[in-house]
């Protein structure tokens, strides 16, 4: 029965596909927010990688599932930065690949502040392989149904800008200018496109005392045709080495207007390079009798590490 569902669920998707979210949802979005602007490229004042892996709403048969490889660096003192992202996103018998290179151009603004200008490139590998399919009736019988795999290359490019200070950070950016038509298959007529999505995010450092800071974080996203969508992040930091929170993401269920999901976070600076984060989603909407949650993990590597006395999770890193 999860199976029907999903496949249910997933046709539901395709029909609506000019008026939905396209994009993958990370819960640690503002440890990912080079994957929604590229004027973040170079923030960061050395060198890191991040992996992000995303399981979501486990134990849901053909559930959306999203593995991450990025790389950020400062390339000059003057303000230019760069990244690359390698990412696989995948939902029932589709996936998707995309690879994205991104530059920014930081220059500074008041005190111990700097506007960042970020354009990137990027190319995506769709692919939907219909010999995983289970139909109700075969392909033989209803000749409408694909049969083998199909598949397409899709590039884009985006823009964004980004301003950010030792107390707050805010952003505005557009992955994926170009509305590409997505369809696999060879007819003219063009059923799908890519949509053009508007993100929006900002964060606020509160101290709360010598060794406590209140951080709340938002992302907002904005797509013609499609329900308004957020996520909220409200995190405390203890003695800039180790994090807890919580967020709310809105969405959801249209009939008790409880949201898409609730998520308790946790993360630590494991030493002057490394530190991770893991995030746990609780299903409000209706799904949730269908899934066990999902759940998200950030590891971040910094070349060349804190100075003593510094942290990873300082707001310089923001």
């Amino acid at each position: 029965m999860q199976r029907i569902a999903f496949i249910s669920f997933l046709l539901l998707g395709l029909v609506a596909g000019l008026r939905a979210q396209q994009e993958e949802q990370f819960t640690q979005f503002m440890y990912h927010k080079m994957g929604f602007n590229p004027a973040y490229a170079g923030v960061p004042e050395t060198g890191s990688f991040s992996v992000l892996a995303r399981e979501q709403w486990m134990g849901f048969d053909g559930a959306p599932s999203s593995q991450l490889v990025t790389f950020n660096t400062p390339l000059t003192s003057a303000g230019i930065g760069i990244g690359a992202t390698l990412g696989r996103h995948t939902i029932g018998f589709t996936e998707r690949v995309h690879a994205e290179v991104d530059y920014a151009y930081r220059i500074r603004v008041g005190a111990g502040g700097r506007l960042g200008f970020g354009l990137s490139t990027s190319v995506r590998f769709l692919r939907v392989d219909y010999r995983q399919a289970d139909p109700i009736q075969s392909p033989d019988i209803d000749q409408s149904i694909p049969a083998g795999v199909q598949s397409k290359y899709v590039p884009n490019f985006g823009a964004g800008i980004y301003y950010n200070n030792p107390t707050f950070y805010v952003g505005l950016s557009a992955p994926r200018l170009i509305e590409n038509n997505i369809d696999l298959a060879d007819e003219a007529t063009v059923l799908s496109r890519e949509v053009r999505h508007i993100f929006a995010m900002g964060g606020v450092m509160f101290p709360l005392g010598e060794k406590l800071k209140l951080q709340p974080q938002v992302l907002l996203k904005l797509v013609k045709g499609a329900p308004f969508d957020a996520d909220t992040n409200i995190n405390l930091i203890f003695n800039d080495r180790l994090y807890t929170g919580i967020s709310y993401r809105i969405g959801g269920s249209s009939v008790t207007g409880a949201g898409e999901s609730a998520s308790a976070l946790f993360g630590m600076e494991i030493n002057k390079h490394l530190k991770f984060g893991l995030a746990y989603d609780f299903t409000l909407s209706e799904l949730r009798d269908y899934t066990g949650g999902s759940l998200e993990l950030v590891v971040q590597y910094y070349l060349k590490g804190r100075s003593e006395g510094e942290s990873i999770l300082s707001p310089r890193m923001f």
